[in-house]
């Protein structure tokens, strides 16, 4: 072989390698880009702010366009959206606040459950279900967990950008200022007791009620139900917790707290550099009040000053709506924390240095009043990812139910993929001049565990805004202007011209794959033949099907689970389901082991209804009163192994046949 010949070959095997090189190097930045372009927005670490503070009128005028209630982020919304429709605004607080932010920045709930469009695989980025000024508020905070002086001063920066926004904090006392017509009220303003104690009655063409609690609704006469009672249960809700924060968090302990993460098997946990949400063995904690208190896996999210802050402490038995009560949930909460603090340092190394900080100047509190509106967002709107003509917003996340006392497990009912929230559903009954925004708007207590979460409150709290300036230029009242096509496709334009992106979807083409999960099951239960059953069993809080939508409906039921759910119907007629079932169960049995028959279950129903049958004759004597149905019956493959499915079809008919029987 020539020299020239070698050096030629040399030459092109250089050449190759450089190439090589060089499509390794594009593919490696390729694959970099990729990750954060799937990653971004998730967290960043920044310097610690000053708290920048909030320019606040000595006294508000005589009369606005429209008076906000409520400095939470959904009130801020609601203000900064109606200002930029021009209309003079006054955004007030009947709170001891000298920030705006509410839960976020007063309630320390620094971890946002955010709301993406369903997952279309690992080459899509999830886009923010939620645009608008929630997403020009998120844009400018550190992530999905973010710290609260910065965002503070990111919602004082968007209210101060809006001149014809007026601030009033601290007022003693705020009434609504209402003028009755037959039926229904019209609130024409808010009378304040002010700081100083001087007394002022504001004027204004609409209300918008921003408070946690829908504290203006209910003092106007709205009517609502209170925590679960639209499910027969007057006297529970979910728990309260109180935040907590802990220092001495430096970054070598963040980085181990992400590594057990990582280690970590369990898909429900995980971490970033703001968010860390695991350490589910908190949950064997021995609390020093067992009847009150407990702890769950911890979701941190960190703080620009080597602190975090922890939502996991429920207290349980608290009235969100009464002062004493939250008093007695601080008292409480305190008491357990340091001993919480002394067992996290035993049971985790890398928390040994950690110290407490503080807790939350406010309470967390997730469930108090659920107004009755012109649309009651219901369990099925969410589960079967409905879209609504008159939609102001969207949700996706989980239908999240914490624990509602100490031996309860909580549950998450399902995980919808998108679904529309409509205007009507903050529109209360009874009361003209008056809407409704945040988790107290008129939700169902199941979907509300979903629609309560921040991002959906302020995109609610941003079309309330802009409608105030529809209603007045059409001369509507909010009722009107809900039942007006034609209405709220100018308000949807309006929404969409401020960034909202509101369009029209259908889950069925969006040619989801099956890799998700929640779509996979969707589709599952949707087309099952016992989907009329697991219907009503989940409009009664009796199925659940989790983060994958799998409710089982295959799976052989059991004689308990069969008692369960009938006692769990109890509470929706007490005075017609008064009997017992215990005499179903042949004694010396554990009926958690034993599959349920057909004439077992009519049996069951029967004595529920004090029905006069035998286990042979259940069957019929259900039928002949209309308890059962052929249909029903005929769908049952195996009478002697009854699945999930079986048994919420036999539960649909007694449902109905109580409904039909008012």
């Amino acid at each position: 072989m020539s020299s020239k010949t070698s050096t030629t070959r040399s030459k092109r095997n250089r050449g190759y390698l450089i190439i090589a090189i060089a499509v390794l190097v594009l593919l490696a930045a390729a694959c970099v880009s990729w990750y954060y372009w799937k990653t971004s927005g998730k967290g960043r670490l920044g310097p610690p702010q000053q708290l920048t503070e909030v320019n606040t009128v000595k006294s508000p005028k005589d009369s606005y366009d429209v008076i906000v209630v409520g400095t939470d982020p959904e009130g801020v919304a609601a203000a900064v959206s109606a200002a930029k429709n021009g209309l003079s605004t006054l955004l007030v607080d009947g709170r001891d606040r000298e920030i705006l932010g509410g839960l976020m920045t007063l309630g320390w709930l620094n971890s946002l459950d955010m709301n993406y469009e369903p997952d279309k695989g690992p080459l899509y980025k999830r886009e923010i279900l939620n645009k608008g000024i929630f997403t020009e508020w998120y844009n400018k905070v550190e992530g999905d967990s973010f710290d609260v002086v910065t965002a503070a001063n990111v919602l004082n920066e968007l209210v101060a950008q809006q001149k014809n926004i007026d601030v009033l904090l601290k007022t003693k006392a705020m009434e609504p200022v209402l003028t009755k017509t037959g039926d229904t009220s019209t609130i024409t303003g808010i009378k304040l007791t002010q700081a100083d104690g001087k007394v002022k009655t504001v004027q204004a063409k609409a209300v918008i009620d921003a408070t946690q609690d829908a504290d203006i609704a209910a003092a106007s006469g709205v009517p609502y139900t209170f925590g679960r009672e639209d499910l027969g249960d007057k006297k529970s809700k979910m728990a309260v917790t109180l935040v907590f924060r802990l220092k001495n968090i430096t970054p070598e302990v963040w980085k181990q707290m992400q590594k057990r993460m990582e280690n970590d098997n369990d898909e429900g946990t995980g971490a970033n550099e703001m968010s860390v949400w695991g350490y589910k063995e908190m949950k064997d904690y021995p609390p020093l009040n067992k009847e009150r208190v407990a702890m769950r896996g911890l979701n941190i999210g960190r703080q620009n000053n080597n602190t975090m802050l922890i939502n996991a402490l429920q207290i349980f038995g608290i009235d969100g709506t009464d002062p004493k009560a939250r008093e007695e949930a601080f008292e409480l909460g305190k008491k357990e924390l340091p001993r919480i603090v002394d067992y996290m340092k035993e049971k985790y190394p890398e928390f040994a240095g950690i110290e407490l900080d503080a807790t939350a100047p406010e309470l967390y509190v997730r469930e108090t009043r659920h107004i009755q509106g012109e649309y009651r967002l219901n369990i099925l709107d969410v589960m079967e990812n409905r879209d609504q003509w008159d939609r102001i917003a969207f949700g996706a996340y989980p239908i999240d139910i914490q624990r509602l006392s100490p031996a309860d497990t909580g549950a998450v009912v399902g995980q919808p993929l998108q679904y529309a929230v409509p205007y009507r559903s903050i529109v209360p009954l009874k009361v003209d001049g008056l809407l409704v925004v945040g988790r107290a708007a008129s939700f169902d207590t199941l979907p509300h565990g979903s629609a309560r979460v921040i991002p959906v409150g302020m995109a609610t709290g941003e079309a309330a805004g802009a409608s105030v300036k529809l209603a007045i230029d059409q001369k509507m009242t909010f009722r009107q202007l809900s039942a007006s096509k034609e209405s709220i496709a100018k308000l949807q334009e309006q929404l969409n011209r401020q960034g909202m992106v509101l369009k029209p979807f259908d889950v069925k083409a969006m040619g989801l794959p099956d890799s998700n999960t929640a779509y996979k099951g969707w589709k599952t239960f949707m087309g099952h033949k016992a989907y009329k059953g697991l219907e009503v069993a989940m409009s009664l809080a009796l199925a659940t099907g989790a983060y994958n939508n799998d409710f089982s409906l295959d799976a052989k039921s059991n004689q308990q689970r069969m008692i369960n759910q009938l006692e769990g119907m109890r509470k929706f007629k007490p005075d017609k389901l008064v009997g017992s079932t215990s005499a179903a169960i042949a004694k010396g049995t554990d009926p958690k082991t034993l599959p349920v028959t057909l004439d077992q279950a009519a049996y069951m129903i029967a004595l529920l209804l004090k029905v006069d049958a035998t286990p042979t004759t259940a069957v019929a004597a259900l039928q002949s009163i209309g308890f059962l149905t052929k249909e029903s019956v005929d769908t049952i493959v195996n009478k002697q192994e009854l699945t999930n499915g079986d048994t919420y079809m036999l539960i649909k008919d007694v449902y109905n046949a109580l409904k039909a029987a008012k």
